[in-house]
């Protein structure tokens, strides 16, 4: 899929685009328990990508969803079950394929003119 506000080419089953940020329009879905099914994001992940993987399912961007998993986790009573649910997460979420992409160019053999 090619992002309409940048151009580039990102993943088909984006809802945001990687590299500016702006949200994909939806694409029309093979069917909703495919694409609803909540597993740990593949493309999007800081550690186990299982906030990534939430955010894809609720559709939301991932930084809202790391954002609200750090303030459980900074609260004082809700410490403990916040990482003891990151970590059953990690476990019991499946890791989302890679999707198939196509190898892009570099962008130094791109500007460099040949002669």
């Amino acid at each position: 899929m090619i992002c309409a506000n940048c151009q580039r080419e990102i993943a088909e089953y984006s809802n945001f685009c990687y590299y500016c940020g702006s949200r994909q329009k939806a694409a029309a879905r093979q069917s909703s328990a495919v694409a609803r099914r909540l597993m740990r994001s593949a493309t999007d992940c800081k550690i186990a990508g299982v906030c990534g993987g939430f955010a894809e399912y609720f559709e939301v961007d991932s930084t809202v969803v790391r954002l609200v998993w750090v303030l459980l986790v900074l609260l004082p009573v809700p410490v403990v079950p916040a990482l003891l649910g990151y970590i059953v997460a990690w476990i019991i979420m499946p890791r989302a394929p890679l999707r198939a992409a196509v190898p892009a160019q570099s962008a130094a053999s791109q500007a460099a003119p040949s002669n």
